[in-house]
């Protein structure tokens, strides 16, 4: 039997206020992540998302419970390097993840760190910059960059440490229409192509329908689990701070008015196929 590539057991995290009040954040989580997953995390902001996130490459520690990653317990820290080395993590600010003058030297400081060696980051980071699509901008100060184009060398970054899972935390929150089709087709291409474990907190309902696996989180809490098409139309998520996607509740309000459509409409091309094949079938019945 293959190990799961992430574990959580009993997890809990209770965070200290500054009146060193406990704060329950995460309470007695059971999850089991297998290699390759495209992942997506949602829930109203405070849900625990991003400190759930934070346990699976050990920036943070569990209160109680274990969290294991490729079978290496986060909690010994022998393994905390090793943990690191597998899964990548991209946060929501690209400003925040880039330090060098250069982007080839951006993507280069990670595995540089690691004691990789000259010959191999050449390789590496030729190859992260070539996946994302910024190879031509190698020699550009990142400060120069667009939104889109920093969170891609953000990405580019993680990639060329050769994780086996990266996790994105918001990733497109600060970036335009433009920069986030960008960032979201990149990460889309990670699990398709190469088979990467794709972990992906977000807030927009659009966005967790491209995962193949949706979490919820309410409450410290995962309270759905499964499938898009059934976790992102459950009752549960039509409230503030979820909500179902756009092309899910187009569809819902046009059953309500008689039209014939499925369940697991979650994009517009999906509904848009659907409506001429209700068009097409009511033609030919007419």
């Amino acid at each position: 039997m293959s190990i799961p590539f992430i574990q959580t057991r009993a997890l809990e995290y209770t965070y200290l206020a500054e009146d060193d009040q406990a704060i329950p954040a995460l309470r007695g989580i059971d999850l089991t992540i297998g290699r390759g997953e495209f992942v997506s995390l949602i829930g109203p902001n405070g849900s625990g998302k991003s400190t759930l996130a934070r346990h699976f490459n050990a920036l943070l520690l569990p209160t109680a419970g274990e969290v294991w990653v490729d079978g290496l317990l986060t909690s010994d820290p022998r393994h905390i390097q090793a943990i690191r080395q597998r899964v990548g993590m991209v946060f929501q600010n690209p400003d925040n993840q880039l330090v060098a003058g250069t982007v080839e030297e951006d993507v280069a400081f990670g595995p540089e760190n690691l004691g990789v060696p000259p010959a191999e980051l050449r390789r590496r980071v030729d190859e992260a910059l070539e996946i994302v699509g910024m190879t031509e901008y190698r020699h550009h100060p990142p400060h120069m960059l667009s939104g889109g184009q920093k969170q891609r060398v953000a990405i580019a970054g993680a990639l060329a440490t050769r994780p086996d899972c990266i996790v994105f935390d918001e990733p497109t929150s600060m970036l335009d229409a433009e920069g986030r089709h960008q960032v979201l087709q990149t990460i889309q291409r990670l699990n398709a192509e190469l088979g990467l474990t794709i972990i992906l907190i977000t807030q927009s309902m659009d966005e967790a329908a491209l995962a193949r696996r949706v979490l919820v989180m309410e409450g410290g809490c995962i309270v759905l689990d499964g499938p898009p098409e059934a976790v992102l139309e459950a009752e549960e998520v039509d409230r503030p701070g979820l909500g179902r996607p756009f092309a899910a509740e187009v569809a819902r309000r046009l059953r309500l008015r008689g039209l014939p459509l499925p369940s697991g409409l979650l994009t517009v091309d999906a509904l848009a196929a659907a409506l001429n094949e209700v068009r097409n079938n009511g033609s030919q019945h007419g």
